[in-house]
């Protein structure tokens, strides 16, 4: 009887968590341990609230407590291996991530953050391959399929990237995650109107998160009208190999030196001058974003 009744303080708990009510999930765990006060699992629980938390230090702290009980308690790993990717300790996550997958070789989430990690590094092709991983696992998941419609985007691929993204909406259910990356990729093959779209989205399901913001408002300024004059020769560029880029660089500099330090002159005062305007259409004057 015991047992059945901690397993439902466990249930509850875990549903609390899928509410994003996370400060009674966490009382649920705590009323937990005080009943089991060896128990990993609930150590594990613990944590996991914490990191959703975005409270890494306790995060961290619960998951050792976990894995001092069980060193192969699987949540204690997703939960540091994920602590280390919010925290970018690059070096840490890479060791971590490669116990977790050698205990749980099967969690697809895994493959997304090393995928996520790589495109931070400039690494495309790698990420790539570890997308190739996650979507063996999880053929259907709209997350990977945006991401990676992201990934050969900036591998140049465009046409793959967009088959990839309409796969991607068709088993979205309306993610934030997947709208923003579908917005990433839409920018990297030079549609900023679907950007801004995509990231309007994104936006609008999760109004906190920073770097949504950011990115939403770089897309409103890539679509003013002044900034898109600059931008406009980028399409070009973005359907060359990188010699050819190179190449023509070289003959721009050779030949055309002070129209080419004229574009550059006016196109940051362009990028400045655009954000300037975003800035007071979303904030309004004298106000600072958020």
């Amino acid at each position: 009887m015991e047992n059945l009744h901690n397993y439902a303080a466990y249930a509850k708990a875990q549903q609390l968590i899928e509410w994003r009510r996370y400060k009674e999930a966490l009382k649920e765990a705590e009323q937990l341990m005080r009943q089991e006060p060896e128990d990993p699992d609930v150590f594990a629980l613990i944590s996991k609230i914490h990191l959703f938390m975005n409270e890494y230090d306790k995060a961290l702290h619960w998951s050792n407590q976990a894995l001092r009980r069980e060193p192969q308690q699987e949540l204690a790993w997703y939960v540091r291996v994920s602590v280390y990717y919010a925290t970018d300790k690059d070096r840490a996550f890479e060791e971590a991530l490669q116990e977790a997958l050698r205990i749980d070789p099967y969690e697809p989430y895994y493959y997304y953050l090393q995928a996520n990690m790589l495109n931070k590094k400039g690494r495309p092709s790698q990420a790539k391959t570890a997308l190739s991983h996650a979507l063996e696992l999880r053929p259907e998941s709209p997350l990977y399929l945006a991401v990676l419609s992201y990934t050969e985007a900036l591998l140049r691929n465009f046409e793959d990237s967009a088959r990839l993204e309409r796969l991607s909406l068709k088993h979205n259910m309306e993610s934030s995650e997947v709208y923003f990356f579908l917005g990433l990729a839409a920018g990297q093959r030079g549609e900023y109107k679907l950007k801004e779209t995509y990231i309007r989205n994104a936006v609008r399901l999760d109004p906190e998160d920073k770097q949504y913001q950011d990115e939403f408002l770089e897309a409103l300024q890539h679509n003013e009208m002044l900034f898109k004059i600059f931008l406009w020769p980028v399409k070009f560029l973005r359907k060359m190999k990188n010699w050819q880029i190179l190449l023509t660089w070289v003959v721009a500099v050779l030949l055309f030196r002070p129209l080419l330090i004229l574009f550059i002159v006016l196109y940051v005062l362009s990028h400045w001058v655009t954000k300037a305007i975003v800035h007071v259409k979303v904030f309004g004057w004298g106000r600072r974003g958020v």
